[in-house]
């Protein structure tokens, strides 16, 4: 493993843990090698002394050597990371790219304490866009973040120095944060997944807030499953974060996916950004199952425009309070401007912004009921640092076009690699939805990422492949239901717990008091269970969780003779699933020596 040209992802390094063809701390080793030899001064404000990362490898480690199911209930265990420098680390100093401003906590950010609790490999804290005002990377006295693949460009911020951790293979993935877009249109210029969850969804306490109300913490990182592994760890109210609260979740679609695409299309000019977006819409349209229509863009523009031309600038300016009255002079003077745009700012302007955005969220739900999820550029072009300096509002700007209006309605987005440009350069995608649409954006991008993403990072390696993605534990009520046949995972009728955000939880087995029946007649072939007092068997069976909300609907569509009663499993409990009528069994072949659905159709395609 060399970190500076094989970026690590997850289930690699795992897989060489449980192997044991490596240790946590050879990892540790050849990272500190590698970042002293190789890493751009620029990407870290703030790496983790030798001796304290060595400290923690060696106590990881030791616990692989005593428990080797540690891998499977620490689900980060060993995985090195970095954080973007406005998220709190107890002992190292937070400096928000300002020195001036730099202080030293004395207890981690929530996200931060979530992840060392799953086992994760802190390398050390990222440079940004100072106090996470910019997407471009370059608004810091600690040096401007060059592109990974291209040093005249840009690297994309605020969360520059978090992308370039990860897209040059020192960090397995790397937390930012996102605002206006500073963790998306990093992950769009680094090649990277970049994971924006939907406001509330992740805490933010311990996160120095650029506008408090809307901040997310991001995630960017080489896969999509190696996002969701961590955004799974992080997702969960947090009674210490006034703004965190449970989230609706929206299950993934996985018939006919409907896609909204921006009408008109803007890239600046930028030939070479069009034609490697109209690249990515095309492989995706060789799925039949994707269908796509234009939406109207100009009044997601008009609430973009709120975030800098209306009030919220406020926040950023309330966020440092008496520090930009007293130490202006060393602030970065793009980012003093820009905080400087909020003096003058009335309670009058407050509101009259808020109908606006009322009326912006009333907007994009009527437009979201025709869609499942909108397909953007993650941005319009890609601008040299050159350019950037020449006029950096305007093309700061630029980036944000695909990016401002997300968290202000709310909404869930995820930035997923594209095909390159003819330049050499990545360009990404992005994927939005409604809030709650989390794991229905990971798990379409799962889907069509062997379509669009062919190299991790810097390197040639393709990403690697993975399975379905399980839905986030907790947040709302759930209900636990037996299904026998068509509902199996991989059967045909299985979406309609996917859908609904079901969460399979394990095989069982029913206790040995049923008989297993073939239906004759039904669409798609469906068996019916009976309970029987004498001369029964056990069947094969799985446990879904689906949410409460969607029980009644659920249950509402399954056909008769087919219903809903209690199930008796082996281990003695009890749990809500498929019975039969009866009298439907009538005639009907008794496959109760089978043992369950799948051995039958098995037998049958033999």
């Amino acid at each position: 493993m060399n970190p500076a040209t094989a970026p690590l992802s997850f289930s690699e390094l795992r897989d060489r843990y449980r192997r044991g063809e490596t240790n946590p701390v050879q990892v540790a080793e050849q990272l500190l090698a590698g970042l002293q030899a190789d890493c751009p001064p620029e990407v870290f404000i703030c790496r983790v002394g030798a001796d304290a990362l060595l400290a923690r490898a060696r106590q990881l480690a030791e616990e692989l050597r005593q428990d080797p199911d540690v891998l499977e209930r620490k689900p980060l265990f060993g995985i090195p990371y970095a954080l973007k420098d406005n998220i709190d680390v107890a002992g190292l100093p937070t400096t928000c790219a300002c020195p001036a401003f730099a202080y030293t906590p004395e207890r981690s950010a929530r996200v931060v304490e979530l992840i060392e609790a799953a086992g994760g490999l802190l390398l050390g804290k990222t440079n940004l866009d100072q106090f996470a005002t910019g997407l471009v990377g370059t608004r810091s006295p600690y040096g401007e973040v060059r592109n990974p693949f291209n040093p005249d460009y840009v690297s994309g911020g605020s969360s520059s120095g978090s992308a370039a951790a990860v897209a040059l293979g020192f960090a397995a993935f790397a937390l930012g944060t996102d605002t206006a877009g500073s963790g998306r249109v990093p992950a769009g210029f680094c090649n990277l997944v970049g994971i924006k969850p939907t406001p509330g969804l992740v805490s933010s306490r311990g996160v120095f807030p650029a506008c408090r109300s809307l901040d997310c913490v991001s995630i960017l990182s080489h896969t999509v499953a190696d996002g969701w592994a961590v955004l799974s760890v992080l997702a969960g109210p947090d009674a210490g974060d006034p703004y965190s609260r449970p989230v609706t979740a929206l299950g993934p679609v996985t018939r006919q996916v409907r896609i909204g695409i921006p009408a008109p299309l803007e890239f600046r000019g930028d030939a070479l950004a069009a034609k490697a977006f109209d690249a990515a819409l095309a492989a995706m349209k060789q799925d039949p199952a994707f269908v796509f229509s234009e939406v109207p863009f100009p009044p997601f523009a008009e609430v973009a425009a709120l975030l800098y031309d209306g009030p919220w600038v406020a926040e950023r300016r309330l966020a440092i309070a008496d520090f930009y009255q007293t130490h202006a002079a060393e602030m970065n003077p793009t980012v003093r401007t820009v905080i400087g745009k909020a003096e003058g700012k009335t309670a009058v302007d407050a509101f009259a912004a808020a109908y606006r955005l009322e009326a912006g969220k009333r907007m994009a739900e009527s437009v979201f009921a025709g869609i499942d999820l909108m397909l953007v550029p993650t941005t319009p072009t890609h601008h040299t640092r050159a350019a950037v300096a020449a006029d950096p509002v305007a093309k700061n700007s630029d980036f944000g076009t695909y990016t401002n209006f997300v968290n202000l309605l709310g909404m869930s987005a995820l930035a997923l690699p594209g095909p390159f440009r003819s330049d050499g350069l990545p360009a990404g995608i992005t994927l939005i939805a409604p809030g709650g649409g989390d794991h229905r954006l990971a798990e379409f991008a799962r889907r069509i990422e062997a379509r669009l993403h062919r190299k991790l990072g810097r390197s040639e390696l393709e990403p690697p492949r993975s399975a379905a993605l399980s839905p986030l534990a907790g947040g709302e009520p759930l209900v636990t239901v037996a299904v026998v046949g068509a509902h199996l995972s991989g059967m045909p009728l299985n979406w309609q717990l996917t859908e609904r955000g079901g969460r399979l939880l394990r095989a069982a087995r029913t206790a040995s008091r049923y008989r297993f029946f073939a239906l004759p007649g039904t669409v798609p072939p469906k068996p019916g269970l009976i309970q029987v007092d004498t001369d029964g068997a056990t069947i094969e069976l799985e446990l879904w969780q689906l949410p409460t909300r969607h029980y009644g609907s659920f249950v509402a569509d399954i056909p008769p003779p087919l219903g809903i009663g209690t199930l008796n499993l082996d281990d003695g409990s009890q749990v809500q699933g498929f019975l039969c009528e009866s009298l439907a069994t009538q005639g009907a072949e008794d496959i109760s020596r089978f043992g369950g659905w799948r051995a039958y159709l098995a037998s049958r395609n033999t």
